[in-house]
């Protein structure tokens, strides 16, 4: 389902899409496979042997190494206040979750959920995928593979009459899943890394618990303790220390060095993904 909401988007905004070539499929096929993939199969299997907050824990520890591992994948070196607002994110996020009981399944489960969370964006990075084919492609292709993937895993260990069992409670979670989670999701996050870098855009994510908290509220939960609010106010502070960063993205070639081809300077032009941008001069 999200795979066509998507691709009925891109539909509808004319912007067209790149068929995968060469070694796309398989770093597709990696993003896919743990982000989307075994991701969600931890979530559900450390449910059973851990509390929200535990794997909540684990997830919160992704933004340090985007800060380290997604500058080093783009060429540049990790800036040292990303690097800060990182570890000031994950300790607020930790604030706010709680640690939470498990048992040792549960925590190898918290691990690869970490380990799947950091993949599905870093494994974008290195390669040329994520500039090729832009966060719509990126977001069609990995929703594509990952319906293949579950449908060949669902078969396999429920069989083809699992679905005969499902409910309108899990059609309409289904359905909600489907837009906001995935295909909105996919393509606001993709977004944002091509925007921001890998470095500053996992500083987001220490946002998850704090929405959490929040419609755990609105929901008829009870009001947060203080140590959460404090965790809230230090994610907060981490946000402004990292977001604030005019962290300088590498710039086009030296004009002086090379002749220049195309159109004049501060012309516009389409990109990749049919949106419509500004040369930039080194």
């Amino acid at each position: 389902m999200a795979c066509l909401l998507l691709l009925g988007w891109a539909r509808w905004a004319r912007i067209p899409l790149r068929m995968p070539r060469g070694a796309d499929p398989l770093w597709l096929a990696g993003v896919t496979g743990t982000g989307l993939v075994l991701f969600n199969v931890a979530l559900v299997r450390g449910s059973e042997h851990a509390e929200p907050a535990v794997i909540g824990v684990a997830v919160a520890g992704v933004p340090i190494v985007l800060a380290v591992a997604g500058p080093l994948l783009e060429g540049r070196r990790p800036a040292a206040r990303i690097l800060a607002a990182a570890a000031v994110v994950t300790l607020g996020a930790v604030l706010v979750q709680g640690l939470g009981r498990t048992d040792a399944a549960g925590v190898f489960w918290a691990a690869v959920t970490f380990g799947c969370e950091a993949a599905f964006t870093l494994l974008a990075v290195p390669v040329p995928v994520l500039g090729r084919h832009g966060p719509l492609g990126v977001s069609v292709h990995t929703t594509a593979l990952g319906a293949v993937m579950f449908g060949i895993l669902g078969v396999a260990v429920e069989g083809p009459s699992a679905v005969t069992r499902l409910t309108t409670g899990d059609l309409l979670a289904g359905a909600y899943l489907a837009v906001l989670v995935t295909a909105v999701a996919f393509l606001l996050w993709y977004s944002c890394v091509a925007g921001i870098g890998a470095g500053r855009a996992g500083l987001l994510t220490g946002v998850a618990p704090i929405a959490a908290a929040v419609t755990g509220v609105a929901l008829g939960g009870p009001v947060p303790a203080p140590v959460v609010w404090i965790g809230v106010l230090t994610v907060g502070a981490g946000l402004a220390i990292g977001i604030g960063d005019r962290e300088r993205r590498p710039g086009p070639p030296d004009p002086a060095r090379r002749p220049r081809v195309g159109p004049a300077p501060g012309a516009p032009r389409a990109d990749d993904t049919g949106v419509v941008v500004r040369l930039r001069e080194g």
